[in-house]
Formats: structure tokens, C-alpha cells, sequence
């Protein structure tokens, strides 16, 4: 079916990340029509899966709240989430756009109060904790969700229990009859700001993750320090639960490599950097982090950061890329082999846990874009700022937080600058 709001002035935003957010907000703000999209069931994407950012060591709550708050505000931006673009036609200020609705199975009464989780007792894999510990089958996706409202999962929608919860909520929210549904819309230009995925660790072979419990990646750990992750904050050992006090963290783990992604990602040597302080800050006495890199880059002015973790003695470097990991089956911990290219002498180092630094792939990837979107040799969106089509933060290329608001920043202006040709050619 059609959607009567959006018009050829109206701008798309399809991902409701930092770059989404970001980027629907600048153009709301300036006077113009935002539909923003997110196919998941709450904004902040992996922003709001980081315990803190780098260099400042904020928590990522700080800003998400401004800007959710500036979002709640303005009256030019509709948010839809469990929306899903499955086409889009036409041409610069005449896109037609299909979105496949997902139900949520819960409607705009929901109050938040976790009544209907309360009912019932089937669990799955929380996906904002990577699937390291289980939620209900009727949760809140994390606590500063936007919506603020539950989601009843797809498993109990039609049983007993999906009737429990339905029975249990005193404000008539939980609706299972909701149907997936399509609708089209009518847009001007559309800003891809559809963010990353991690690189997929199981393919690192020689590093076991995935055969070894104490091998986890980097997006995993920052969940782990969280004091609202699986763990309290505690970085506990997923094998035995005992606290990880001896930490390797193994830069470009499937970055720059043939046989994996040949590109850097640019923020996996801060993103390592800023954890070891993790480690220092939780362990206590006798906590220890290593690093084995290839290169260290802390871009320009994240030099004083890389300098304050090098004077920090809880830290050392390897200059190596680790070669293969073992396991001692007795204690669980990880044994690291390879060699060191300063001196050129051979290691065989033992660690509580391993940290694998996983590369950032785009999350198009796999996704049938419009003939006019340009992509890269690794998949990155580049866009078509004439066609009005336009990539925006980690879409568009290995980006941090910043560096992603700030593309989101330049990639609405080529959005409107694109409806505002198309009005000024119908003129």
C-alpha cells in the first residue's frame, strides 16, 4: 500500500545508527521531511552496544540521550523500526520505496512496565549482548530504548505463552494479530546510513574462535565490561567464569589480509587501546593486557591516547601477527604462537583470554542496493550524490563515532541539495 505522508521533498534515511540519527536530525532540522528507517526494533545501533568511547572514555548513553531527545522533539522526522527496504525505483526527487514491516507484536500503548516478560518463561539469545546470555522471549531491547517498548519475539506469537503475556498486559499492547505487512513510499533522496557488522571470527581459522570458549572478539568484550552487559562488568571467562586477569588482544584479526578483508578498519588499534583499560580497571592487582599488532594507527589527535596506554604498565606490546592459537586443555587458557619481529625470536605465550580485533565489514553487503549506488572494492557504499542516493557513516567506510556523525553531517547535505535540484527542475 502507499504512504500519503512522504512527498518528493522528503528525505529517506534507511538505518537508525549514530549516522542515521544523526544525519535525519541535520536535515529535520533544517525545515525537511524525514522518514528515518531502522529494520531493528529500537535506534543506536552498535553505538549503544559500547560500554565507552575513545579517547574521552564517555559512556555512549551521553550522547545517544541528546540526541534521542532532540529526535523526540522535532516534528519532521517519523520513525519506523522493524522496517526493512526490499526495493527502490525511479530516480532523483521520484524514488519509490518499499518497505517490509515486521510485527512487533506490541503497539504504541506499551508502557514499558515488563509485565508481559514477567509472564512468561521461553528465552532467547539477546542480540544486544552478541547472544551472550538469554532474555526473555518478550523484552526490552536495552535499557535507553528508542521506542521504549517491548517486543514480543516471533517464537511465542502464536502459543500459549504469546497469550500469557497478551493476558497479562493491562493496556491492551501486546497484539498478536499484527501481520507483516509492505508499504511504499514516495521520497526525494535517500541516505544510506546502514553501518557495519563485525567480520565473521570464525573464519580465522588458526585462531579458534568458536572451537575455543576463551576466544572472543572485540565487540563481545566491550560487552562483557559493561556493568549492564551479561557479566555485570566483570570480565569473566565464558569457559569457567573465572575473572580474566591476563588479556591478549590481537589486532587486524581478518583486516588487511588477502584471505579475509583486505582493507584497515580503522578503528580496531583505539578500540584495543581504550580496552586495555578495561582490563587495568577491573582486574585490579595483577591484571595484565598484551597486544600483538601489526601497526599501531591512532589517527592524528588520538596520538595522546596511543602515548598515555604505552606509559601505562599494565600494558605491553608485541610486534607481531600471532600465527596460530592453542589451547591447554587442563586450565582453558589460550596459548599464543608466533614471532616477535623486533629481536625475530619466537613466542609461546599463555593467556587467560584472547581478544580478537575483528574487522568492520558494511552491513549491505549481500543486499540488492539500486543499480546507481556505487560501491568500493570492499563493499563500502559511495553513493551517487547526483542521483540522489548517498552513503553516510560506517556504510560508506570504516568509521568511528565521530568520524561517523560527521559524515552523516556531509552526506544530508548532498540529500538536500538533491531534492532541492529536483523541485528547482519542476519549476
Amino acid at each position: 500500500m502507499s504512504d500519503p505522508i512522504a512527498t518528493s521533498q522528503t528525505i529517506l534515511v534507511v538505518g537508525g545508527g549514530i549516522s542515521g540519527v544523526s544525519a535525519a536530525l541535520e536535515a529535520a532540522e533544517c525545515g525537511k521531511e524525514v522518514v528515518l528507517v531502522e529494520r531493528g526494533p529500537t535506534l543506536g545501533g552498535r553505538t549503544s552496544r559500547l560500554y565507552r568511547y575513545f579517547p574521552k572514555m564517555c559512556h555512549p548513553t551521553c550522547g545517544l540521550e541528546i540526541n534521542l531527545r532532540r529526535l523526540k522533539a522535532n516534528p519532521n522526522v517519523r520513525v519506523m523500526t522493524m522496517a526493512e527496504v526490499v526495493g527502490v525505483t525511479g530516480r532523483r526527487g521520484d524514488f519509490r520505496v518499499a518497505l517490509k514491516l515486521h510485527p512487533r507484536y506490541v503497539n504504541e500503548r506499551c508502557t514499558a512496565c515488563g509485565e508481559c516478560a514477567a509472564a512468561v518463561s521461553s528465552e532467547i539469545p539477546d542480540p544486544h549482548n552478541y547472544g551472550m546470555r538469554k532474555v526473555k522471549a518478550a523484552y526490552l531491547p536495552h535499557p535507553m530504548a528508542y521506542p521504549q517498548r517491548y517486543v514480543v519475539d516471533p517464537s511465542i506469537a502464536g502459543t500459549d505463552e504469546g497469550r500469557r503475556a497478551q493476558a497479562a498486559c493491562r493496556y491492551g499492547a501486546i497484539d498478536l494479530g499484527m501481520k507483516e505487512e509492505t508499504v511504499e513510499l514516495a521520497v526525494g533522496a535517500i541516505v544510506w546510513a546502514t553501518g557495519w557488522r563485525p567480520y565473521d571470527a570464525a573464519k580465522i581459522q588458526p585462531y579458534g574462535y568458536g572451537r575455543f570458549p576463551n576466544v572472543i572478539t572485540s565487540v563481545e568484550f566491550e560487552r562483557l565490561a559493561d556493568p549492564s552487559g551479561p557479566t555485570g562488568g566483570r570480565l569473566l571467562r565464558p569457559s569457567d567464569g573465572r575473572e580474566a586477569k591476563n588479556v591478549a588482544f590481537i589486532q587486524c584479526a581478518g583486516s588487511r589480509d588477502e584471505n579475509h578483508l583486505r582493507h584497515c578498519s580503522r578503528i580496531c588499534c583505539m578500540a584495543s587501546l581504550k580496552q586495555t583499560q578495561y582490563v587495568r580497571e577491573s582486574g585490579g592487582d595483577g591484571a595484565r593486557s598484551t597486544i600483538y599488532y601489526i601497526d599501531i594507527r591512532a589517527i592524528d589527535r588520538f596520538e595522546d591516547f596511543y602515548q598515555m596506554v604505552q606509559r601505562d604498565e599494565t600494558v605491553r606490546f608485541v610486534k607481531s601477527k600471532v600465527a596460530r592459537i592453542a589451547q591447554d586443555r587442563a586450565s582453558g587458557n589460550l596459548v599464543l604462537h608466533g614471532v616477535d619481529t623486533e629481536g625475530y625470536h619466537r613466542y609461546a605465550s599463555e593467556h587467560d583470554l584472547v581478544v580478537l580485533a575483528v574487522g568492520m565489514q558494511p552491513e549491505s553487503l549481500g543486499v540488492e542496493l539500486p543499480a546507481d549506488v556505487v560501491v568500493d572494492s570492499s563493499g563500502f557504499i559511495e553513493g551517487s550524490p547526483d542521483h540522489g542516493l548517498v552513503g553516510a557513516g560506517a556504510a560508506s567506510s570504516p568509521l568511528d563515532v565521530n568520524r561517523s556523525v560527521q559524515s552523516a553531517t556531509g552526506a544530508v547535505l548532498h540529500a538536500m541539495s538533491a531534492v532541492r535540484r529536483s523541485a528547482a527542475a519542476e519549476a
